[in-house]
């Protein structure tokens, strides 16, 4: 699934192609992939409306139209295209938005597991959402007081996104290799020393991610590179690049993940 780096990284792409131009026609081709609101609703709300911005909340695409706002959730295998000329669907198209300069915006969607809603509140859907890592909101005290309100173990706990927006299995692993901390330690026994480190490094990894255009690990993401950095994701039976121990594959929370036991042991 994308998380906040290849997200931030789609829309960024997607930024200089959509702004501006005007939705002509939209196409459903799979209505599952609409959330809401009914077909009907959403071809008569959405015809017309002038794309004014293309951002990003936590895992969430935006696209800012002039009266609503169009949210996508790639989910396990999502993507957005620009696509130039007549419009002529692909197999896995879900969604198809015709645009003012003969171009169009297709969803695609192998597993059928994103979700798209078009809405005049988007709090109603983002507002359950947890802090942006790169938001004011999210300093090293909030973190460590907000760990200790808490008692679950670290790695489910930075994936839920009601805690923290926008971490997902891959940037969680690398984040706790940073701060040598062990994704099944407590988060009410984290100090505040260590609290500081996790929050350094997941500013870090995310940064880094972004500037790497993510990392292309699937038929997904196109064009990453973070999957050549990673200090542990994905390696395990290899030696840390820090200290040389064999990086170890675990399960936590039905979730793959990877460590270090000599950097990040298990107190």
């Amino acid at each position: 699934m994308p998380e906040l780096p290849e997200v931030e990284t789609i829309a960024r792409a997607l930024q200089p192609d959509l702004i501006g131009k005007t939705i002509l026609s939209a196409e459903v081709r799979w209505a599952r992939t609409l959330a809401t609101p009914s077909l009907i609703q959403f071809k008569k709300q959405i015809v017309g409306q002038k794309i004014l911005d293309v951002s990003r909340r936590a895992k969430y695409l935006i696209l800012n139209l002039e009266d609503y706002n169009l949210l996508i959730h790639l989910r396990m295998s999502g993507d957005l295209m620009i696509r130039e000329g007549k419009i002529i669907p692909e197999k896995h198209d879900r969604l198809l938005l015709n645009l003012s300069d003969h171009h169009y915006l297709a969803f695609n969607d192998t597993r059928k597991f994103g979700r798209v809603w078009l809405t005049s509140q988007p709090e109603e859907i983002l507002g359950k959402l947890g802090p942006e890592p790169f938001g004011k909101v999210f300093t090293a005290q909030w973190l460590f007081e907000n760990l200790h309100a808490r008692k679950r173990s670290l790695k489910p706990l930075l994936l839920d996104q009601t805690f923290i927006a926008g971490l997902g299995n891959i940037y969680t692993d690398e984040c706790l290799h940073i701060a040598n901390l062990h994704p099944l330690a407590s988060s009410n026994n984290v100090t505040k020393e260590q609290a500081a480190a996790l929050h350094k490094a997941i500013r870090a990894v995310l940064k880094e991610g972004i500037r790497r255009n993510g990392a292309s690990i699937d038929w997904v993401y196109r064009g990453g590179e973070f999957q050549n950095y990673f200090r542990v994701y994905g390696r395990d039976g290899q030696p840390c690049s820090v200290c040389g121990t064999t990086i170890q594959k675990l399960t936590v929370g039905q979730r793959g993940t990877h460590i270090c036991p000599t950097c990040q042991p298990m107190r």
